[in-house]
């Protein structure tokens, strides 16, 4: 019985698309962003030499069919990225009316998101006195801290040494759809916090906010803040079934590694696999020879939007698309006869862009175990379907399958 693989190497977009005019970075369009492109054009010029060298190399990925899959989303021609493909390959665009992580994941297991996500404003101070206060209730503080839109790093390090003085949860937001409390994991303490994140969530959905986000940080104001690995999210439940309850509902097993089990709260899902990229890459090599016939894995890896697309960290960003190729054929070697493995993307995180927020573009569609085909463009609900296909499930979104 076939399996499939479903991994989304998380904000690696490649350009056009078409209503990237709608959407901004501060006060300019996201219109020309193109993710892959411009991080291989700035390793050519030597503009990305920080841990590593020259022109972009993914040969193991670029094999498959990722320039080609470029070329077809943007027009554009990566350097470095041009040979001729021997796996599957085609992008795809979002309709959802959002670039964030619960919106690109749904629509790629079928369920396009029916409506508009709710955004904090920029004006001091970002949250409503009502829900500030609901929040100092349910964690028993007299006051709350940060209230603003920030980068997670930078409020941590400017915020940590007042919030161990006063007990006060550190809140913010990003121009996504989410609600971030940063805490301490020792002084304030992590399962504190992951109540507090628990307890506040549903309000927070009803208002058609997308995430909220614990952040656990340790350190000192001597030593310094860091944020630690054990960040949980608590998403907003998909508004329909998706290709995990599909596979499920089959009575086959659904595998998260990373970020999946938070994104889908749990929905369909069996088994949860998390860490680090590099535990996860390790994780995903191991479910090549232990999950079950018919099954579904289903991985998200996330460093290269959290800890490069956000921070405009373009040599670090190509540093993590070189390991991550470079990991592939002992993954790869591991395949079954009947296995189908897809690469793709939620949404794009150019880190030559303006600003900090993710970029609205295509997404690569990468394939191996259907031998050399194109897929064309696509929509990304049509890359559930296909999973489904392979699978022998039945497809209840509104994708068309291209195998």
């Amino acid at each position: 019985m076939s399996r499939a693989f479903l991994v989304v190497m998380d904000s690696v977009g490649c350009g056009g698309a078409p209503d990237a005019d709608g959407f901004f970075n501060e006060d300019r369009p996201d219109t020309g962003a193109n993710t892959l492109v411009h991080i291989a054009q700035a390793c050519a010029e030597g503009r990305a030499d920080s841990g590593r060298c020259g022109p972009l190399k993914l040969h193991n990925i670029d094999n498959l069919g990722l320039g080609a899959a470029i070329r077809l989303a943007s027009g554009q021609t990566a350097p470095g990225l041009g040979a001729a493909p021997q796996g599957l390959w085609g992008a795809a665009t979002e309709v959802s009316r959002g670039k964030d992580t619960p919106s690109g994941h749904w629509e790629l297991a079928g369920v396009p998101v029916p409506w508009d996500w709710t955004y904090f404003p920029r004006e001091l101070p970002a949250f409503p006195e009502d829900l500030l206060a609901e929040i100092r209730h349910l964690a028993g503080t007299d006051g709350t801290l940060g209230n603003c839109h920030a980068s997670g790093t930078e409020i941590v390090a400017r915020l940590g040494a007042e919030h161990l003085r006063t007990g006060w949860p550190i809140l913010y937001t990003s121009a996504d759809s989410v609600f971030q409390i940063a805490a301490h994991e020792e002084a304030f303490g992590l399962d504190r916090l992951y109540a507090l994140c628990a307890g506040i969530a549903p309000r927070l959905h009803a208002m058609r906010i997308g995430r909220v986000i614990a952040r656990p940080f340790t350190g000192a104001a001597e030593t310094g803040f860091v944020r630690t690995p054990r960040r949980h999210d608590y998403a907003m439940t998909p508004p329909a079934p998706t290709l995990c309850d599909w596979v499920q509902g089959a009575g086959r097993r659904v595998q998260a590694i990373g970020k999946i089990g938070d994104i889908f709260s749990m929905r369909g899902i069996d088994e949860v696999r998390t860490g680090p990229d590099a535990e996860l890459m390790a994780h995903w090599t191991d479910l090549m020879d232990e999950a079950p016939d018919g099954s579904l894995t289903f991985a998200n890896f996330v460093e290269f939007d959290s800890l490069y697309g956000h921070r405009r960290d373009v040599a670090g960003y190509a540093r993590a698309l070189e390991w991550f190729d470079a990991a592939l054929p002992p993954v790869l070697a591991r395949m079954r006869p009947g296995d189908l493995v897809l690469i793709t993307a939620d949404h794009g995180n150019d880190p030559t862009w303006t600003g900090t927020d993710h970029t609205r573009e295509r997404v690569p569609v990468i394939g191996a175990g259907v031998g050399a085909r194109a897929a064309g463009l696509r929509a990304f609900a049509d890359i559930g379907a296909s999973v489904a296909a392979h699978l022998g499930v039945p497809s209840q979104g509104p994708g068309r399958s291209f195998l």
